[in-house]
């Protein structure tokens, strides 16, 4: 970069929290409030280092199981979504239930039920282990069929091609799915699809701001943490859109000088599951690195959306209900 030129940080909107991830953290604030610390969570609430590291300094305690709960205590179940069992498990030790499961993703758990009671076989495009999955399938398990491939696709083996579903995890790249979906619909040309795209919407508009970044930029900075889906995808998107560089960060700390070499625009965004403070710790690290840098603000959507909370916790009587 030539030291008369000063560097352009293009930022990014919609960036940041999506309106499932900020009515979960507001869940869970609500729930210290009005039960008292400690409050459990299973699993991390949204997949963001810095949001638990928050929440625990509030007394949020987050377990990877409901047995870690003690008994009668509150347990709020995480934004990705859980298996039946894990509600008839909760009950049965008199636990305190709070979901704060995405409307979106518990969209996708109804499209499941809906088609596995109709006798359909469920192909599920998403990928192995991932919290969100792991919720999905437990809807279903004798109907549903996990594929992360178009190759998947191929090796599947249903019983009644006539009688075939589709639906997929809701963080998955668009350009991802998009393959997958061709596959199925080659192999089982009878196979249905939900309503609406199962990818939701805060995904996709970041995605779609990505790649214009991508046209923009000489280096993408994605801020987020490595467990977030939808971040990760975030990176694929800017690299297969023509980036030359992309990189995943948790914060400012991540970066690495040598990035920055020879780059006169950076394009800057985040993961549905970043707090907005951490893209502004980011500004502030590579401003002081440049002090010719200007953000450039880039909107590619004007994103409104707003979840209301769980009835339970609309009618507390507490000042920290706003939903």
């Amino acid at each position: 970069m030539a030291d008369s030129v000063p560097r352009t940080i293009l930022l990014a909107a919609p960036r940041g929290f999506c309106a499932g991830v900020d009515r979960a953290i507001e869940i869970v604030d609500i729930a210290l409030q009005h039960y008292g610390a400690p409050v459990y969570v299973r699993h991390a609430i949204v997949h963001n280092t810095h949001v638990v590291a928050d929440l625990e300094a509030k007394g949020a305690i987050f377990v990877e199981d409901e047995d870690e709960v003690p008994e009668g205590m509150p347990i709020v179940f995480s934004a990705h979504g859980i298996p039946p069992e894990v509600r008839e498990r909760s009950a049965a030790r008199g636990l305190e239930q709070i979901d704060a499961t995405c409307p979106l993703v518990t969209k996708v758990h109804y499209e499941a039920l809906e088609y596995a009671a109709k006798g359909m076989s469920i192909i599920l495009i998403g990928h192995e282990g991932h919290q969100e999955v792991i919720g999905t399938m437990g809807q279903a398990p004798e109907s549903i069929n996990l594929v992360e491939t178009p190759e998947d696709v191929a090796a599947l083996d249903l019983p009644d091609p006539d009688r075939v579903a589709y639906i997929s995890q809701t963080t998955l790249s668009v350009d991802e799915t998009t393959g997958i979906i061709e596959a199925i619909k080659e192999k089982y040309p009878a196979a249905r699809g939900p309503k609406g795209d199962d990818i939701c919407y805060a995904t996709q508009n970041r995605q779609d701001a990505t790649k214009v970044l991508a046209d923009r930029s000489d280096l993408i900075l994605v801020v987020g943490s490595q467990n977030s889906s939808n971040s990760q995808r975030m990176v694929e998107v800017a690299l297969n859109h023509g980036a030359p560089a992309a990189h995943l960060i948790d914060d400012a700390a991540d970066i690495d000088p040598a990035w920055l070499e020879g780059v006169d625009t950076i394009g800057l965004t985040s993961g549905a599951s970043a707090p907005d403070v951490l893209v502004s710790d980011v500004i502030d690290h590579l401003q002081a690195l440049d002090r010719g840098a200007e953000v450039e603000r880039l909107t590619v959507v004007d994103e409104q959306m707003h979840f209301a909370l769980p009835a339970k916790l609309r009618n507390l009587p507490i000042a920290a209900v706003t939903g």
